[in-house]
């Protein structure tokens, strides 16, 4: 572990010096909490460091060649995390290459050395202060460990091939790894986790139980990228017809023009609505009516159903609507209109007689019940 040469180091050591050792050895390091992310061994992480209690820890970390201690937070909205607030197990981390950005904060690269415990903040002021405590690690090498690290890798090769966050470059780096427990840690950095997801596999220190974690993390993932694909598959086949359909009536109204048909179609078109909009129809007619004219400008002008729909257009828009007349229940009248413009058909000259007749009738008694009424009215115990 490198020196920490910060005039208070003595102080620092010991501090961590003081503290039981249980299990690994300890120190006392500049403390970074992170929001939303993990840090793990092996691997390299970008981090955008933010805060002034953790600007001021990564200046110490930089200004006395130090490593640092980054770990998760327990929730990423609170600003100044007290040792409560904050995940029992970290990674001690050296940083990299930091870069200044427009909006005040700081892109550094954090490299992960070993696991570590969280044993006590010694100090929070100017900035975060941590006694941690090196964490040992279990590497098995059984038969059922090295099967596991084959299906980790071939399960994580399937998800880069398929993913498009994961850039192919990272498979000749994983290939270059050959420790089980190195390996785990370094796809655990890479895919797509949720923060708790890869505390989870932070905290587990076997690293057998560490592969058999992320093998059912790897295939839920690629589970979930197959599903993606169905879902985007179907979108395209969507916006596909929906283009070809576009791009064929554009064509098609093309053609129609060369050949002056669509000019005097889409004159029809435009005399059918506003026809449909001096008409004062009841809106159930004007929304059929509507939605036939929309289906006659889709189709093209020589179809056979052009001419079925324009009939029933002309027979909608021909009917009298809010339009009335007297009736006129004249039966000799009516007999004779019938004899002078239709010759023959006895049975249903008889049959529209007979309507009119009951109609007249009908009318007869409703006018009766009437007058009944009001003079019921004028005498309430009856008729005198």
């Amino acid at each position: 572990m490198r020196q920490i040469k910060a005039k208070n180091a003595k102080e620092m050591n010991e501090r961590a010096n003081s503290t039981p050792q249980t299990q690994g050895p300890t120190y006392a390091l500049p403390m970074i909490p992170l929001p939303e992310l993990v840090v793990f061994p092996g691997a390299i992480t970008p981090v955008i460091v933010g805060r002034q209690k953790s600007l001021r820890a990564m200046e110490e970390a930089f200004s006395n060649d130090s490593p640092v201690f980054m770990v998760l937070q327990r929730s990423p909205t609170i600003m100044e995390p007290k040792q409560a607030d904050l995940y029992e197990i970290g990674a001690v981390a050296d940083l990299l290459q930091p870069m200044r950005l427009p909006d005040g904060n700081v892109r550094v690269l954090a490299e992960g050395r070993f696991r570590a415990r969280l044993v006590e903040i010694a100090r929070t002021e100017p900035f975060y202060l941590a006694v941690v405590e090196e964490l040992p690690e279990t590497h098995e090498q059984d038969a059922e460990t090295m099967a596991l690290e084959r299906l980790v890798r071939q399960k994580f090769e399937q998800l880069v091939h398929g993913s498009r966050s994961l850039p192919p470059d990272v498979l000749m780096t994983l290939s270059t790894v050959e420790d089980a427990m190195r390996l785990s840690d370094l796809i655990a950095s890479l895919v797509e986790l949720k923060p708790t997801e890869k505390q989870d596999l932070l905290e587990t220190l076997s690293t057998k139980e560490r592969l058999q974690k992320l093998a059912v993390l790897l295939e839920r993932e690629l589970q979930v990228l197959e599903l993606e694909r169905r879902i985007e598959s179907k979108v395209k086949e969507g916006v596909s017809a929906s283009q070809r359909e576009f791009i064929l009536r554009e064509r098609l109204k093309a053609i129609q023009e060369e050949l002056g048909e669509r000019d005097i179609f889409a004159a029809e078109v435009e005399e059918l609505r506003e026809k449909v909009a001096k008409l004062k129809l009841p809106d159930e007619a004007r929304e059929r009516a509507l939605k036939e004219i929309e289906r006659l400008e889709k189709i093209p002008p020589m179809s056979p159903e052009t001419g079925v729909i324009r009939t029933y257009l002309d027979w909608l828009l021909g009917l009298p609507w809010n339009k009335r007349t007297k009736d006129n229940l004249d039966i000799e009248r009516a007999q004779q209109i019938l004899d002078e413009d239709h010759y023959g058909l006895k049975d249903v000259k008889e049959r529209i007689l007979e309507f009119l007749a009951v109609r007249k009738l009908t009318d007869k008694t409703n006018l009766c019940r009437c007058v009944a009424g009001a003079d019921n009215s004028r005498h309430p115990t009856g008729w005198h």
